[in-house]
């Protein structure tokens, strides 16, 4: 016998903390973590920050495309663009040739916030660059590039 769990077994602490999976998601809450303050302080929290830098990336989404591009429900996203429209940050346009679908695009008062919280965020990727060195961060960046590219692929196990 290996001394392994049996497959139905729950796995061991030690187990759990070696996985993959388990060093992504607490890679992504140190970062969140870690750029929340500053951010807030500034006055754009993260999830501001996000719907900001996705419309200054791609101008003119929908609701919808940003709720899906974010992850969360577009109800999530009204919210946070409703709280955007009405500091001046983000305005809603009439698509062009679809009257019943409105675009976001940054206001210039939206670009002056967004600035100033790229400077945070930037600076973060800096120290994480930095303290990898350029080999093992551009490494990871294509590691990680490969995890996002191919997780699509997986199918979860039949339930029992």
């Amino acid at each position: 016998m290996s001394g392994s769990p049996a497959p139905d077994a729950p796995p061991s602490s030690e187990d759990v903390f070696a996985r993959v999976a388990w060093a992504l998601r607490r890679a992504d809450l140190t970062v969140q973590s870690a750029k929340e303050r500053p951010l807030r302080e500034i006055g754009v929290p993260s999830s501001h920050y996000t719907v900001l830098i996705s419309l200054q990336t791609t101008p003119g989404l929908t609701g919808a495309e940003l709720a899906r591009l974010m992850g969360v429900t577009p109800q999530a996203v009204a919210l946070l663009v409703g709280k955007l429209t009405d500091r001046g940050l983000v305005e809603r346009r009439t698509h062009p040739r679809h009257r019943n679908i409105q675009e976001l695009h940054l206001t210039d008062r939206g670009r002056d916030e967004l600035t100033k919280a790229e400077r945070i965020v930037s600076d973060l990727e800096r120290h994480i660059r930095q303290s990898l060195g350029d080999q093992r961060y551009r490494q990871l960046r294509e590691l990680l590039g490969r995890v996002i590219d191919d997780l699509p692929e997986w199918t979860p196990p039949e339930a029992v």
